[in-house]
């Protein structure tokens, strides 16, 4: 990140605390007002196919005890990430929990790391600066690019060039916490595979399909960090590349491609920053299961419920998805990406992936 944007985020925080002087100053009772973050005050935003916050908003208010602890709390917050951006150190947000302990003011302390991370979720919806330009950082994601692509990374020990083919092992070029720190270089590819699970992605790799059709290979690693969006819709609306997203074939898979192509209920303030509404799905579809007479498990009483529950999502009331799901309802099945081995190992990268892309228009 840039010395403008650390400054900039820095004055971000300075004028939140500010404001909370400045009401005292008033003789007001200090407040701070965000979205409410429930799943009923999310709509989905037609124009721009991405879900984002309504007009219901919770105030946080120094005129009951439990309101003035959270402000109290903020403040501390908010002192602890300035003080971090003029040092330039980062944190992760366990570390943030863990070390209210150490706050002189017994208030001040976080009782979970849930509240610490909601409440770093209320400063950047406030604010309008992401988190990662507070420089917190999630546990490590472990997710990982494989692929055609030479970029330029911004370290802490300075800039490095890595070609995420010819300069990194079979493990692929770890995404890191804050993919804006990359510059796109150069590319050869054609598309991206957003890949749900490690077993297929190693075997993509193994196959060498990132090489073989000139693709960039993401590892989800289950339900994407925000750093794998972020990256993922990069390399869509910079480098003009499709996005498909190569999933298992059940209801909460579903939902990772949802979470991919028009965002999630958590992170809905940022949804125009991570999502991707052109991301296409690939599969494992339902109709796969029949057709390709795939092994499976039976659906679950809360997979059903799943399923059902996705009918009435806007994100999935499109022709296609109506009638995969019935599909899945009425076979009462579901398949995993890796059970496409039961036709040998080379035929997700020999024929099922090819013939997919080619039905989609990608290949």
């Amino acid at each position: 990140m840039s010395a403008d944007n650390e400054a900039k985020a820095q004055e971000k925080l300075i004028d939140l605390a500010a404001e909370f002087y400045d009401q005292f100053d008033r003789g007001e009772i200090p407040e701070m007002s965000v979205p409410t973050r429930t799943k009923s005050n999310i709509v989905f935003d037609e124009d721009e196919e991405v879900w984002v916050y309504g007009d219901r908003e919770s105030t946080r208010s120094a005129n009951s005890v439990r309101g003035a602890r959270k402000l109290l709390k903020a403040i501390y917050t908010i002192d602890f990430l300035s003080e971090q951006l003029e040092e330039d150190r980062s944190s992760t947000l366990r570390e943030l929990y863990y070390l209210s302990e150490s706050w002189d003011v017994d208030e001040a302390q976080f009782s979970s790391q849930d509240e610490s991370n909601q409440l770093v979720e209320d400063l950047e919806i406030v604010s309008e600066v992401t988190r990662e330009d507070f420089h917190m950082r999630p546990e490590e994601s472990g997710a990982t690019i494989m692929g055609p692509l030479h970029l330029r990374e911004q370290t802490r020990r300075g800039e490095r060039e890595i070609h995420c083919q010819e300069d990194v092992g079979e493990g692929g070029y770890q995404i890191p916490n804050n993919p804006d720190t990359i510059e796109f270089l150069d590319n050869d590819a054609d598309f991206v595979l957003c890949v749900e699970t490690g077993g297929m992605r190693d075997r993509l790799v193994e196959n060498g399909f990132d090489e073989e059709y000139n693709t960039i290979i993401v590892h989800l690693k289950g339900q994407p960090a925000r750093a794998t969006r972020r990256i993922t819709k990069r390399l869509h609306d910079e480098l003009d590349l499709p996005v498909t997203v190569f999933a298992d074939g059940d209801p909460w898979s579903y939902r990772i491609f949802s979470s991919v192509a028009y965002g999630s209920i958590k992170s809905a303030h940022l949804s125009e920053y991570l999502a991707t509404p052109e991301a296409q799905f690939i599969g494992i579809q339902p109709e796969d299961i029949v057709e390709y007479d795939l092994p499976t498990d039976p659906l679950s009483d809360s997979d059903i419920n799943a399923l059902e529950s996705e009918l009435e999502d806007p994100r999935f009331q499109t022709d296609y998805w109506e009638e995969q799901i019935e599909i899945q309802l009425d076979i009462e099945k579901k398949s995993e990406q890796q059970s496409l081995a039961s036709h040998g190992l080379d035929f997700v990268t020999e024929t099922y992936l090819p013939e997919r892309l080619t039905e989609m228009g990608v290949l």
